[in-house]
């Protein structure tokens, strides 16, 4: 990491002006998370969310808002009033989780079984609030912020392809063409107040596989007559863990896990099958394309050398790696330490969860970043993913001030630049 003067683009009026907006809009976004977390949607199914979205940017202004984009996305895109400058996106996802919402809180999920356990609902209300601080400053901006609204960020229900993926081949990248994009996460890792951001790799790839191995049915009284595939299971699953031991370079995070073992019908009876369904998770670009030669072969010949057979389903899309690009780095994390404060700006450790930000990273520069939301004092300090996740809703106008001063900028630095 290379030491940053506090040296942005921005005019002081300009980023005080952001500062004030960003306060006095704190109770209308934590109202919106809010009313996003008592009605959370699963991937695709956001119709209540993106209605909502899509009304408060045509309320705001835009100048064009899209909705149905790859699904349930929407999009909207705000023209400046200054001349110059380029077309910048800011990003949030809109999806909540298959998980029962635990947390004693008049915002509880009024949905059973399904909450905003990784934060998506702050996300959105985040980026609602620095689309109307942006909107207020329209005159003084040069060039277009588009706001991408994602859904399905957690995967498609239905297992096709995830939010990111369809929102690109929809266009979401064209017509106009932004030259950069920010987007940012809630992490309880982080204490309320911080902002966690990295140079290059942030969050690690992510595929999911399943592994059949077949052999032979019978009583399970005489196994000797069939071909049992479930110890030859139990040895393939030991074996996949010396690939990111053993296999892959130490210095390139890697983790192989099988999440789901499934076989047999009865305890009386040899399976004739058995399927292994996992994940692989790697901080290395080649990573997963490495992960999955190896298990090809070491699979292959643990079940060759018993006379079994193994096939193997792969994600068709998996997530890349979440790397920030070290130039839109460099010029940003002086805005996030004015911001924040300078020691208020953190690296944490690379986290080994996935992201498909990712994929707009794979078109255009981007910036991925994380907005810390801990604080134990108020029972905020559960981890993403489970049913007690909350987080410090004091942290939230923190976020819109982070998206919208580094859109402003990116802007301004743009048109300086020409």
């Amino acid at each position: 990491m290379t030491n940053h003067p506090i040296s942005i683009s921005l005019p002081p009026s300009l980023a005080d002006a952001i500062d004030r907006m960003s306060a006095e809009c704190r109770d209308a976004v934590v109202a919106t998370r809010r009313d996003l977390h008592r009605h959370p949607e699963l991937g695709y199914r956001e119709t209540r969310t993106a209605g909502l979205v899509a009304a408060r940017l045509r309320a705001l202004g835009f100048d064009e808002v899209t909705a149905g984009v790859g699904g349930t996305g929407v999009i909207g895109l705000l023209k400046g009033g200054a001349q110059g400058g380029g077309i910048v996106a800011v990003r949030a996802d809109m999806d909540a989780l298959p998980i029962q919402d635990a947390i004693d809180r008049p915002y509880r999920s009024t949905v059973p079984n399904v909450k905003h356990a990784c934060g998506h609902d702050a996300h959105t209300a985040i980026a609602l609030g620095a689309a109307e601080v942006l909107s207020r400053l329209r005159a003084e901006l040069p060039g277009s912020v588009k706001f991408l609204f994602q859904p399905a960020e957690e995967g498609d229900p239905d297992l096709g392809s995830g939010g990111a993926t369809r929102l690109v081949e929809a266009g979401a990248l064209r017509d106009p063409a932004p030259s950069a994009i920010f987007g940012l996460h809630v992490l309880p890792a982080i204490p309320a107040g911080q902002i966690g951001v990295h140079r290059g790799p942030a969050m690690a790839s992510e595929s999911g596989f399943t592994i059949t191995i077949r052999g032979r049915q019978t009583h399970g009284a005489y196994p000797h007559t069939g071909l049992d595939p479930v110890p030859i299971a139990a040895q393939v699953i030991l074996a996949l863990q010396t690939i990111p031991s053993r296999l892959v370079d130490a210095q390139q995070p890697t983790v192989v896990s099988v999440g789901i073992v499934a076989g047999g019908s009865r305890p009386n009876i040899v399976a004739d099958s058995v399927r292994l369904i996992g994940t692989v998770r790697s901080l290395a670009r080649d990573g997963q394309a490495t992960v999955r030669e190896k298990m090809h072969a070491i699979v292959g010949g643990i079940a060759g050398g018993y006379g079994a057979t193994c096939e193997f389903e792969h994600d068709a899309h998996p997530t890349p790696v979440t790397f920030n690009d070290a130039v839109l780095h460099d010029r940003s994390r002086p805005v996030l330490e004015r911001v924040a404060g300078a020691s208020n700006v953190v690296t944490p450790a690379i986290q080994m969860g996935a992201e498909d930000f990712a994929c707009y990273q794979q078109e255009i520069p981007g910036l991925f970043f994380f907005l810390g939301v801990r604080n134990e004092a108020k029972g905020a300090a559960s981890m993403l993913h489970t049913e007690t996740f909350d987080l410090d809703e004091d942290a939230l106008p923190l976020g819109v001030r982070a998206l919208a001063t580094l859109a402003a900028d990116y802007l301004i630095r743009t048109k300086q630049e020409a």
